[in-house]
């Protein structure tokens, strides 16, 4: 009987699974399952960060330019992001967890006979056409209740996104295919959920599938009740072992103690949201040292910085850097989670190389 992995087996297995050989923009979206988004540029989007390590020649803004000829959406699952077209039947017909009342539904079916005459729509035709005015938003402050109606109606099924203007959200009409809502079809689309969240976060501490999982209500609030049971099944039927008190997850076909998992030499500046270092919990387990995304945090409070990118080498998150670009040249500040940067030319080398493919990323095609 082989042993059980070890600690160094985990994190070996944890970048080299997800960080695969770079491939096409649709292969590596497939492979992920879901790539989140996030609209902060520094140097460029989340969801560009963490595509350029994973797609052959890839540059910030590749994604939007060419997503209307994707089988890709924009949709929520764990969170909001891009994933293959054919996981939406996992999570559509959506039911949201607060029912909208009799004069949001009136409205929305108002635009949804607009947009369904009109064909693809700015949120800015819908209001000026409908003039919904002003609502307070989740943060206090004051939105256009048009875009918010139009997020809502996205979110619940009725639009999709049709492409992007400016980074402006352009929406069309969409009808999804009828799922099988008995308790054994949902019970399926649970199960088949949790297998995409655990393939592109493994391997996974117990309470991070735990909270993975709870999360995926935002994706699918109506399966919750077939979620929490296909969490049972799961933890039977996933590989595991148990390292230092905690019990770690992957999916059975998958061995971390595989020698395939040798890491290379390269060098990686990563996004805060990349597969690597999303689980927080997980990061400190495998890399001993806490990793925080400080956008929101007020400047003075600010330890790793603004948009810290956890730079990887080799096998080690060793710290990360925040970095800018004016007029074509990148501006790097660095920081290492354990005392000053590693000496000798390998490391040099590494991280002139990641700059240059920096650079290269960022420039126009």
């Amino acid at each position: 009987m082989s042993a059980e992995p070890c600690l160094d087996d985990l994190r070996r297995h944890a970048v080299a699974r997800t960080l695969f050989p770079p491939t096409t923009l649709p292969g590596a979206i497939r492979r992920l399952g879901f790539v989140q988004a996030d609209p902060i540029r520094a140097p460029a989007r989340a969801q560009d960060l963490t595509l350029r390590h994973r797609v052959k020649d890839y540059r910030a803004g590749d994604l939007e330019n060419r997503y209307a000829r994707l089988a890709v959406e924009e949709d929520c699952l764990v969170n909001y992001g891009f994933l293959p077209r054919e996981h939406l039947a996992l999570m559509h017909p959506r039911e949201a967890a607060r029912p909208w009342d009799a004069e949001t539904r009136r409205k929305a079916d108002e635009v949804l006979a607009f947009v369904r005459e009109r064909g693809p729509v700015h949120p800015r035709e819908v209001e000026l056409h409908f003039a919904h005015g002003r609502m307070k938003n989740y943060w206090g402050g004051s939105s256009n209740a048009s875009t918010h109606l139009l997020d809502g109606m996205h979110y619940r099924g009725l639009l999709r996104v049709k492409r992007r203007d400016s980074g402006t959200r352009v929406y069309e009409a969409v009808t999804h295919p009828p799922a099988d809502d008995s308790p054994a079809g949902r019970a399926q689309r649970a199960a088949a959920l949790i297998e995409l969240v655990v393939r592109k976060y493994a391997p996974l501490p117990a309470a991070s599938l735990t909270y993975l999982v709870r999360l995926l209500g935002y994706g699918a609030p109506h399966l919750s009740a077939q979620t929490q049971a296909a969490l049972r099944m799961a933890r039977e039927q996933l590989a595991s072992c148990r390292v230092d008190g905690t019990t770690w997850y992957w999916p059975a076909d998958e061995n971390p103690r595989s020698r395939r998992h040798a890491p290379d030499e390269q060098l990686r500046l990563l996004a805060p949201f990349d597969p690597v270092v999303w689980d927080r919990r997980r990061f400190a387990l495998l890399w001993g040292w806490t990793y925080k995304f400080e956008a929101y945090t007020p400047a003075p409070q600010r330890r790793l910085g603004y948009y810290a990118l956890p730079m990887l080498w080799r096998e080690q998150v060793i710290g990360w850097a925040n970095v800018t670009a004016r007029e074509g040249r990148l501006q790097p500040v660095f920081g290492y989670a354990d005392g000053p940067a590693p000496k000798g030319a390998a490391f040099r080398a590494a991280l002139d190389d990641e700059l240059q493919r920096m650079t290269h990323f960022l420039a126009a095609r």
